[in-house]
């Protein structure tokens, strides 16, 4: 019996870390970096807005007086994630169900019903995941002996993407902190 009840604990535990998963997957990771570049702002502008148009974000609004330009976009989750989580869901909701069963045998095998709750978890994943984004650009400094400083806000994935696919092309360079960090 003792032993039951600490596959019970242990089973409980893997569940709350399938919560925090869930959490973390479908976290907003909105980001806000600063860039500079050696070119000239209308080309380090333009080169981005098709950049992102090319990418599937549409141009929401532009403000020449705040010097910035908005995009909008929906970001799609992930199928496979959505597939893994659920069978992991599934897999450990049986497991759960089986650990029930061993606890309290009076109950017959109904705790192995909860295996029909866990594809849940790709579908919370899913749901949460799917959501509107916004890639903001905005020119902070324009010197034509200096360059041009602008300050991007998006998604980290979005922002690391931007940094190692026109980075080169630009000459853009920031404090190197997205590519370094570790998540």
């Amino acid at each position: 019996m003792l032993s039951s009840g600490s596959t019970l604990v242990l089973t409980l535990l893997m569940a709350v870390g399938l919560v925090f998963f869930l959490r973390a997957a479908s976290k907003d990771r909105t980001t806000t970096v600063e860039v500079r570049s050696s070119k000239p702002p209308l080309e380090v502008l333009d080169s981005l807005s098709a950049w992102l148009l090319q990418r599937g974000w549409m141009a929401e609004a532009s403000d020449p007086e705040q010097r910035s330009l908005r995009f909008r976009g929906q970001v799609r989750s992930s199928v496979p994630l959505a597939l893994l989580l659920s069978l992991l869901g599934g897999v450990g909701a049986g497991a759960l169900g089986l650990v029930i069963r061993q606890v309290q045998p009076g109950l017959v095998w109904w705790p192995l019903l909860l295996v029909l709750v866990g594809p849940l978890a790709g579908v919370v994943y899913r749901r949460r995941a799917e959501r509107p984004e916004t890639v903001e650009l905005r020119l902070i400094s324009h010197d034509q002996a200096t360059g041009s400083a602008l300050r991007l806000r998006a998604h980290r994935d979005e922002l690391i993407a931007l940094e190692l696919e026109l980075g080169p092309k630009l000459g853009l360079f920031s404090d190197g902190n997205l590519l370094s960090s570790p998540i």
